[in-house]
């Protein structure tokens, strides 16, 4: 497995942030590195597969990476991140009780996937502006101005996760899509999800295709498609039974389905065929 090294990213031994831009991020293999990161998805699609778990990743998607989860990208369709490293929570002059400001990890359960509306993103771009302003200042005050500029940027994150009762349709729609990675097998009637989330069924309709590039019933075929794709590599189970676990009622419109998204068969995914050609 690929590992990166602070050393090849932060400008100096002193400071504990660095900024990465990917556009676009390219498929990458599996990796982990010896630095956290958070990862801001600007726009584009695609497959975040996070300590083996497969997430659908859009344009205000947030990802929190710690330096000993693994992950990789694949079926990207210009995807474009911002990624913000730093050392450790621990690794700041000036701050302290970093932690308390990320996701905790409780049960077993790390919450890593956040969602943030385009009002969000927009100040979070500010902020990194800011700190990218500044990554040549290497004394006292310059690294107290760029911590100060990351607890911002965490402060901002964790109030619009904390969103739950916003009046705004792009947040709303961001809690119906965390809510479909964890319901994608059931049965969906969009109209009635719509309401669920407070939304008319046509805003949603035009702000999921405005965020993703799909359509609804696109969107939810091919987060089930992901998932199955997953369980076809990483599970012993028939065919069928991922199909139908993964909410197609008929497996073979299961089939044609997934080698219309993936150029292969299930059959073939779950032979590694896919993997050996890479």
């Amino acid at each position: 497995m690929t590992v990166l090294h602070s050393v090849d990213f932060f400008p100096s031994g002193q400071s504990p942030i660095a900024i990465e831009p990917r556009l676009p991020q390219a498929a990458f293999p599996e990796h982990h590195h010896d630095f956290h990161e958070i990862v801001i998805v600007e726009h584009g699609t695609g497959i975040h597969v996070f300590n083996g778990q497969p997430y659908t990743i859009s344009g205000g998607t947030v990802c929190f990476v710690r330096d000993h989860d693994r992950h990789l990208y694949e079926h990207t369709d210009n995807l474009c991140l911002t990624n913000v490293l730093y050392r450790s929570p621990d690794a700041f002059q000036f701050l302290a009780g970093l932690n308390q400001l990320l996701p905790q990890e409780q049960d077993g359960y790390y919450p890593s996937h956040w969602r943030v509306n385009q009002q969000t993103l927009g100040q979070i771009r500010a902020i990194i502006s800011k700190m990218e302003a500044q990554a040549k200042e290497t004394d006292t005050p310059g690294i107290a101005d760029r911590e100060i500029l990351f607890m911002q940027l965490l402060v901002l994150l964790r109030k619009s996760s904390l969103e739950e009762g916003s009046g705004r349709s792009d947040t709303r729609l961001n809690q119906l899509m965390l809510w479909l990675e964890d319901h994608f097998a059931e049965d969906i009637c969009w109209e009635s999800l719509a309401a669920q989330f407070t939304l008319s069924l046509r805003t949603l309709h035009r702000q999921l295709k405005h965020t993703t590039g799909l359509t609804p019933q696109r969107y939810l075929n091919r987060l089930r498609l992901i998932k199955a794709r997953h369980m076809l590599r990483h599970s012993d189970e028939s065919v069928t039974d991922i199909a139908f676990r993964c909410g197609f009622g008929d497996s073979n419109h299961f089939s044609t389905l997934f080698r219309r998204e993936f150029a292969w068969s299930p059959r073939e995914i779950r032979q590694g065929r896919d993997v050996q050609l890479q």
